[in-house]
């Protein structure tokens, strides 16, 4: 079953030569005409080389596209779906604690400045520094978990990455069954804006990923 419109290959078709060839067949039998002959036979040799471009010209430009919902596909993969339900829960249980150490910092700072007219000099500024080090403190921890290299990042690697891989590696797979040239994700793609749903091998690639990992089954997928 194709997913995908078929166009030619790029490739000289005998039937490109053979329009030649029965150019020079037909001059021969108006040679007769020899006022005519050389502006006859030009003019067929000019049509000939122009049919013969054009239809390499159009085999050269075919290509063969089609397009998947990578979210669909990953939706329908039960490992993916516990892996965002862990990275969710350690999103949620880092948030709480940064936002723990902050509401402290903020507490440091709104007593400080109920007190600081009463304090001495030296108290105030070691009070100063103490908050300036907690905020720090919530700082890092933020870089910690939510950096670009922070654990959150980490651990997506870890749970989702070999998942994407499989997801790629089906991909690649049904390309080349199916001879396609390029693949676009209308997940992704913010110019895609309409996709026929026959040109979709969403549920194809499903299938392949199916082979070395579980996935929903057709009736099951969403």
């Amino acid at each position: 079953m194709s997913f995908l419109y078929d166009k030619a290959p790029l490739l000289i078709l005998k039937s490109d030569f053979l329009v030649v060839f029965l150019c020079f067949s037909l001059q021969k039998k108006i040679d007769k005409y020899h006022v005519m002959k050389n502006i006859n036979f030009q003019k067929l040799l000019t049509v000939a080389f122009v049919l013969m471009l054009t239809g390499i010209s159009t085999r050269a430009f075919a290509q063969k596209e089609a397009f998947i919902d990578s979210q669909y596909i990953l939706n329908n993969i039960p490992e993916y779906n516990d892996a965002q339900e862990t990275l969710n829960s350690l999103s949620a249980k880092w948030q709480k604690e940064i936002a723990e150490k902050h509401q402290q910092v903020q507490q440091m700072v709104q007593k400080f400045q109920a007190e600081s007219i009463l304090l001495p000099a030296d108290v105030r500024k070691s009070r100063q520094t103490e908050i300036e080090k907690a905020n720090q403190e919530v700082t890092v921890l933020q870089k910690k978990y939510f950096g670009p290299d922070g654990e959150l990042f980490k651990k997506r690697q870890e749970l989702v990455g070999p998942i994407q891989e499989k997801v790629y590696n089906a991909i690649q797979t049904v390309a080349n069954n199916e001879n396609i040239d390029f693949v676009f994700d209308k997940a992704s793609s913010p110019t895609l804006i309409y996709g026929n749903p026959k040109y979709d091998i969403s549920d194809a690639v499903l299938d392949e990923v199916g082979k070395v990992m579980q996935t929903a089954t057709p009736a099951q997928r969403k």
